[in-house]
């Protein structure tokens, strides 16, 4: 087979190659040019096997047969999880899955739903960062299906999938201060985000409730380095010596913390009470094993499909739908007092 590029196309049709890549690319409406040229392009290179071939047939039924899958960082193992779920599935529904990070990056979400515009993606899932409320708006304006996760944008009608942060907060550090543990911290990140704001207000209802001091540390997510976050713990347990369990609000603060607290030889379990929000393979190992809230993954990554699929399927009207998870608390070792007072 003969392979082709847009210079031998605009060539042989007599245009120019610029009007080639806007028809190819979808924006042939956006520069204006006619219909029946946008046709007759597109029915040329469909003929003589144009590489990629199924990209003028997806232009012209509108449907690429890909989703993307815009998170936080797709290293991480609940990220990475939820999208190895979210494939198969797709997959068994006959769409493949292209996704990206953002590293919690507003400039680099915004180019990342611009690139995937441009490859004419059929829908989105994504992890929202701060500021791209606009972006989102936009695609859901634009007809363009789209469903939330892990982090909502309250001020926007979008369909969202995620689980209960609050009561998951709340009945963890109940569950530390039923151990008789009188001076609980909680280490967190400094984030309006809704999820984490959430995390607060739980850790926030249960300490109020049995009157015992309210013991925070805040990490800037976006000037944080992780090698500095180990030393930061250790100043905050130096400067707060009461502290007798702690609740990390996400699994890589607990990692650190938890280094910290080996090097300096405080036995997790015994000096010191821990739980975490997130699950991690890490904390089902360690000796002693570290109790965590464990996010429902699976169910989650069914939901967020099954409602992607049920908006591409109904594109002509977006109905909103919101579905919150309840998470699962898994208690091992760290967070139970050997010798209750």
């Amino acid at each position: 087979m003969k392979k082709m590029s847009i210079k031998a196309v605009a060539e042989t049709l007599k245009i120019s190659t610029a009007t080639v890549s806007y028809i190819l690319n979808g924006k042939a409406k956006e520069k204006r040019i006619s219909e029946e040229l946008t046709k007759r392009v597109l029915a040329y290179v469909e003929e003589n096997n144009f590489k990629p071939n199924h990209l003028a047939k997806s232009l012209r039924t509108g449907k690429t047969n890909v989703i993307g899958l815009i998170v936080e960082d797709i290293a991480d193992p609940f990220f990475a999880s939820v999208a190895g779920n979210i494939e198969n599935i797709a997959y068994e529904n006959g769409y493949k899955i292209i996704y990206s990070s953002t590293k919690n990056n507003p400039t680099k979400a915004k180019e990342l739903i611009n690139t995937f515009r441009e490859r004419n993606v059929d829908g989105y899932i994504i992890t929202p960062t701060e500021g791209i409320e606009n972006d989102i708006t936009q695609l859901i304006n634009s007809g363009l299906p789209v469903v939330l996760f892990d982090r909502n944008c309250t001020d926007i009608d979008v369909s969202y999938v995620g689980m209960d942060n609050f009561d998951s907060a709340y009945k963890a550090v109940k569950h530390l201060i039923a151990q008789n543990y009188k001076n609980i911290a909680l280490i967190t990140l400094d984030s309006s985000q809704a999820q984490m704001i959430d995390r607060l207000l739980g850790y926030e209802k249960a300490i109020f409730e049995k009157r015992i001091p309210s013991i925070i540390k805040k990490f800037d997510y976006s000037s944080a380095k992780i090698e500095n976050i180990t030393d930061e713990i250790g100043q905050f347990l130096i400067d707060n010596p009461s502290v007798d369990a702690i609740f990390f609000a996400t699994n890589y603060l607990a990692i650190s913390g938890i280094e910290l607290l080996n090097r300096k030889r405080i036995k997790i379990g015994k000096d010191i009470g821990i739980m975490v929000f997130d699950d991690n393979d890490l904390f089902r190992i360690h000796r002693p094993s570290i109790s965590a809230i464990a996010q429902p993954i699976q169910e989650m990554s069914k939901q967020l499909i099954n409602t992607l699929l049920v908006h591409m399927e109904n594109s002509d009207k977006y109905l909103s739908k919101e579905y919150i998870l309840p998470a699962s608390i898994i208690l091992r070792d760290s967070s139970s007092k050997h010798e209750i007072a």
